[in-house]
């Protein structure tokens, strides 16, 4: 399978686990966290075939920088917390930086 479907079901299978693990309220709700718990490790699974096959600092910088930027937008819609403009913007430039790894580096592997 392609590295980049790879990179992205390994990212969203980690806000999975994490927006299951806000909902496991500390660990003490059975499902949630048993769901937590598998989401990482598939998550965890994932990523480390993607770094087989592109550099470790761009599989990591898009992971954490999208999984940043969509738990953060999960916990607006789900869980109602408030994101300030300073919090958006920092996001805009994760995202940013993002695109000028994938766009412009050498270094992704593709």
């Amino acid at each position: 399978m392609h590295p980049y479907i790879l990179l992205g079901i390994s990212i969203a299978a980690e806000v999975v686990a994490t927006t299951a693990l806000k909902s496991s309220q500390g660990l003490t709700r059975l499902w949630p966290a048993v769901l937590a718990v598998l989401g990482y490790c598939v998550a965890f699974y994932l990523v480390s075939k993607v770094m087989n096959h592109m550099a470790t600092g761009v599989v990591y910088a898009v992971w954490s920088g999208l999984g940043i930027v969509l738990i953060s937008l999960v916990g607006w819609l789900l869980h109602g917390q408030k994101l300030d403009l300073p919090a958006i913007v920092g996001m805009a430039m994760i995202v940013g930086g993002v695109l000028v790894i994938q766009l412009l580096s050498k270094t992704t592997g593709h």
